[in-house]
């Protein structure tokens, strides 16, 4: 029988589109502790492969594929291209679901114990004396006028107390926030975009270092620093090594910070 594997957890890199499937990387840590005279077993990297009809089902897009949990079986393969599978292990899905958020699981859990006990004061409430109804009923009638004014009152200082949070709403700005990203990003770039000038084309950047930065974003999900970009010009500055990356496992969009034209 084919050998079946099981995988949770979120992705841990860019989601890569091919033609009739979709292509995303993970990571599975192996056990805090083994058997004694053994060594501890170490993180295991895989690139899962899922056909685009299948991944379109669960909802999940680029960016929300980084964030929510998700559940994997399928069966190990490394018969795929290095290109197309930088983890240390292939894996051909054949059921991909999105797991519950915890937040919403208690959520939801809260709600439907609150209903019941709703439901039992609500019918407690319900019998009573003619008595009471009757003794309601006369102080309803008495402070009814006193009820009215007040409510003229509310009325007349409720406009300008409405007005204030309209203004501190208008007043506050808001913030580009840039998630998963290294410090210092300015903003993210479709990486075609980048234009890379001849000098740097004619020159290797040292293979060790490079690895060191892919096995980053292997691990990150993200680049370990933003690309120095030409503003206006998009012509590369600094960062080659990291450009080289970015295209090894194939980035639809890269950090950059720009640098202005002097």
């Amino acid at each position: 029988m084919p050998h079946k594997i099981t995988l949770t957890g979120s992705a841990t890199g860019p989601l890569r589109e091919y033609d009739r499937y979709v292509a995303f990387d993970m990571r599975e840590k192996g056990s805090p502790s083994a058997p004694k005279g053994l060594k501890k077993s170490t993180f295991i990297s895989y690139t899962v492969f899922v056909a685009r009809k299948a991944f379109n089902k669960t909802g999940l897009t680029k960016k929300s594929i980084m964030h929510e949990k998700i559940l994997i079986q399928g069966e190990p393969t490394l018969d795929i291209p290095i290109d197309e599978c930088p983890g240390e292990v292939g894996v051909i899905c054949f059921q991909i679901t999105v797991l519950p958020n915890k937040n919403d699981k208690e959520k939801n859990e809260s709600e439907a114990k609150k209903e019941p006990k709703q439901e039992a004061s609500a019918s407690s409430e319900a019998p009573q004396n003619t008595d009471s109804k009757q003794q309601e009923e006369e102080q309803a009638a008495v402070s009814q006028p006193v009820a009215n004014e007040k409510k003229k009152e509310a009325e007349i200082v409720q406009p300008k107390m409405k007005e204030n949070p309209v203004q501190e709403e208008k007043a506050t700005p808001q913030k580009k926030s840039m998630p998963n990203q290294p410090k210092g990003t300015q903003d993210l770039l479709s990486f075609d975009d980048i234009i890379v000038p001849e000098e740097f084309l004619k020159t290797r950047p040292n293979p060790e270092k490079t690895q060191k930065v892919i096995d980053f974003v292997k691990r990150t999900g993200r680049l370990d620093e933003p690309l120095t970009i030409e503003k206006g010009s998009n012509i590369l500055k600094d960062g080659y090594r990291r450009y080289i990356v970015a295209k090894t496992v194939k980035m639809d969009k890269v950090p950059v910070v720009y640098e202005y034209q002097k």
